[in-house]
């Protein structure tokens, strides 16, 4: 091999293998950036269903194994594990180690995270923007980042070569990368992601609550919306429950604006204000066209989902 076919990093570990850690394994296969992929679950189960995916080197069930030598770690399992895997790892990082992540939360990161690792080792937080509803080793696949952002939020101070490479390491992986501050990660992720999520969670709750439709008839007579409220609901409930715990304070305040504006829309029905509802259906109709634009999402039928993969 020549120097210029050295990969990207000798060994990236990949704490946890579901949908997220499986996709990168995936995605970095393609690209040819890892000269060796170890993997960690925390049950033997899913230890080996990972090694029958095949999509890392080596599977442990031990965190200090998959850490140690690696040049790359990356804490793909929900956030409210984050402190207690690094404070396994943190003994056994190598010199000049990148520690990321793939929470959806990055204040926590930086709060759980950072105490427990050593100065001679790189911690920056990221989040790829990108996922479906499945969830296990099986789960992942090598386009999943393709065309999204993933945002890094380094703290003051952060090596600018250790950035710069992990930088390069998710636009090798296909993602468009944005630097933010954390704060403000977890206030924009608050209102585009961890609120529909809770709105989705909380809507389908109401119509399996409702005693005047049967749960049959929810099901049978699902029309296109809720049935997308269903998908996001069907999202997994150990990352969630950890998101919104750690981002309490942003979704509390997105929770409260959207509580206002939904009471303007009530009133909007109840006393038959066409206008309002027009142009406020006339703006939200606009920004869909803009996230379509942006090459974020597909105008094709079903929203271009491709219901074979969302069915693995």
């Amino acid at each position: 091999m020549s120097p210029s076919d050295k990969p990207l990093f000798d060994k990236v570990a990949l704490i946890g293998v579901g949908l997220i850690g499986s996709s990168m394994a995936r995605a970095m296969r393609r690209a040819g950036v890892a000269g060796h992929i170890a993997g960690y679950a925390h049950t033997p189960e899913i230890v080996e269903r990972a090694r029958e995916a095949g999509f890392a080197d080596t599977m442990h069930s031990d965190l200090a194994a998959c850490a140690r030598d690696a040049d790359l770690v990356v804490l793909a399992a929900p956030v409210g594990a984050f402190a207690q895997i690094a404070k396994a790892i943190a003994p056994h990082l190598k010199t000049g180690a990148i520690v990321s992540d793939t929470g959806s939360v990055k204040g926590t990161v930086l709060r759980d995270v950072s105490p427990h690792i050593p100065a001679n080792v790189h911690l920056i937080p990221a989040h790829p923007i990108a996922g479906t509803e499945q969830s296990g080793p099986e789960a992942g696949f090598a386009e999943l980042f393709d065309g999204r952002w993933c945002i890094l939020t380094p703290a003051d101070g952060t090596d600018t070569e250790a950035l710069a490479k992990l930088r390069t390491f998710w636009e090798a992986l296909g993602s468009q990368v944005e630097i933010m501050e954390a704060k403000h990660h977890d206030l924009v992720l608050a209102i585009t992601s961890h609120l529909p999520h809770l709105i989705a969670y909380n809507i389908v709750g109401t119509a399996n609550h409702l005693e005047q439709v049967t749960k049959g008839e929810v099901i049978k007579y699902s029309a296109g919306g809720f049935r997308d409220f269903t998908r996001i609901a069907a999202s997994d409930p150990t990352m969630w429950r950890d998101v919104f715990l750690n981002n309490r304070e942003a979704v509390l305040e997105m929770l409260g604006r959207f509580s206002e504006d939904l009471t303007d829309l009530q009133r909007a029905i109840r006393y038959g204000d066409g206008d309002f509802l027009f142009d406020l259906f006339t703006r939200t109709r606009a920004i869909r066209r803009g996230i379509v634009d942006a090459g974020q999402d597909s105008a094709a039928p079903n929203f271009g989902r491709n219901t074979e993969k969302s069915e693995k």
